[in-house]
């Protein structure tokens, strides 16, 4: 994007009220990938219109399928069957979305033609090897950059990837999806293990849509004799978009928010857990099973955060939400260490180093390692931080500015509309002193 936004913060206040975020990101992607390969009509409510999730539905329609929407987060999607996409006219640009083009690494590579996947330039600098290393052992043809980056051009095997059993070195839901999604165009059966759980949208939607997808402890088995049946797909409100309003609400005085409609899949709950573990006083409101998925409302009020070691079997469940994590960890009392955090530099950004750096400027104790941080609760003031393009590094700074002593300025916070075009609004409504200058 060439547009240019500086979000700026004044201090202080408390937020109150109650509000719906956006739809889940990670299932806004999975239902257009789905629903485009089942056979008949699949309807979509919830989804998040934004730019990541539209870099997914512009792929599908460039492939020749014919999608509506969305409108009010509804969606209509034509499904032409497992085998029934198109050869795009052109090479698929995804924008910023890494969930976009790792997922649809392993799904073009088992189909009859060739495609060229690019992006933006955040997005052309993201390693892509932990995704064309394995489909390359199930005989994927993937051309990439010199440093394992892309373009990616994809050659079409038509059907003649191999299964393979993978042991995933790192924790990663892009990647298990990916290989699962390659194994639907593989002959034999197709295995990926991980170390540690991960968001498991995948293979729950899968199942949804009538494809057989057996789960046994940390390993996920999936064929290519079976077919998607077109459903009805409603969206859960985004636990990593509630995020930014569980860390507010707990850190500053005098607040009390009501979150409506939040997926609240064990995957993704790890930043309620260790929010918890801080002290932080989160309720868990009406929960309920939405498409084979669970959902609640979440209450969360003010609360004296205090220091922990965050438990590392929680860091996969929590690996989007630790940049606003890192401020609730500024505001706690005592010290906060993560590790086995990793993963963390290859983000959007370097989020270990790029938070590290923005809490310095504000006068905040925090200490980047290889694998995490380590943050001793200090007094945040004021100063002039960078997002470097990266929507939840924004988005934290944003909810930092409720404890800081004096404004905090944002820059390069284009890339919110990635993923939460409407948090200004929602911020603005329930008490945050956020404007754009």
């Amino acid at each position: 994007m060439s547009e240019s936004i500086t979000f700026q913060v004044q201090p202080g206040g408390s937020l109150r009220g109650e509000i719906r975020v956006p739809g889940d990101k990670s299932m806004s992607h999975r239902s257009i990938m789905l629903g485009s390969l089942a056979n008949g009509v699949t309807h979509v409510t919830g989804f998040l219109n934004a730019e990541d999730a539209m870099s997914t539905l512009q792929a599908f329609r460039d492939m020749g399928v014919k999608i509506e929407g969305p409108v009010n987060g509804e969606v209509t999607i034509y499904g032409v069957g497992k085998h029934g996409l198109k050869q795009p006219a052109k090479p698929l640009y995804l924008g910023n979305s890494g969930t976009s083009m790792r997922l649809l690494s392993g799904l073009l590579a088992g189909q009859a033609f060739d495609t060229v996947l690019t992006g933006d330039k955040s997005l052309e600098s993201r390693p892509m090897r932990r995704v064309t290393q394995p489909l390359a052992q199930m005989g994927a043809v993937i051309e990439t950059q010199a440093d394992g980056t892309a373009p990616l051009t994809i050659r079409g095997q038509n059907g003649k990837l191999n299964a393979i059993h993978y042991d995933m070195p790192i924790a990663s839901a892009q990647v298990k999806s990916c290989l699962l999604l390659a194994g639907m165009y593989a002959e034999g059966e197709t295995s990926v293990t991980e170390p540690a759980p991960t968001r498991d949208h995948t293979e729950r939607m899968l199942s949804g849509f009538g494809y057989p997808v057996n789960r046994e402890g940390s390993t996920a088995r999936i064929n290519n004799q079976g077919d998607l049946t077109a459903t009805q797909i409603d969206v859960p409100s985004d636990i990593s978009s509630a995020a930014f309003f569980l860390v507010g609400a707990s850190i500053a005085p005098d607040s009390d928010v009501t979150l409506k409609h939040v997926g609240i899949n064990p995957t993704r709950t790890g930043v309620i857990d260790i929010l918890r573990l801080m002290g932080a006083n989160i309720e868990v409101l009406n929960p309920r099973s939405v498409g084979g998925e669970p959902v609640a409302d979440l209450r969360v009020r003010s609360s004296q955060l205090k220091g922990i070691n965050i438990p590392e079997e929680l860091v996969p469940l929590a690996i989007d939400e630790f940049p606003v994590l890192f401020v609730a960890a500024a505001c706690a009392e005592g010290k906060t260490v993560l590790t086995g955090a990793k993963e963390l530099r290859v983000k959007e950004s370097d989020r270990i180093q790029v938070m590290a750096d923005g809490l310095q400027v504000l006068g905040v104790d925090a200490q980047a390692t290889e694998d995490g941080m380590i943050i001793n609760g200090s007094p945040i003031g004021s100063g002039r931080v960078d997002s470097h393009g990266d929507h939840r590094i924004a988005m934290s700074f944003s909810i930092a500015g409720l404890r800081a002593s004096g404004a905090i300025t944002i820059d390069d916070c284009a890339n919110v509309n990635t993923s939460f075009a409407e948090f200004k609004d929602l911020a603005t409504s329930l008490g945050l002193k956020l404007s754009v200058i």
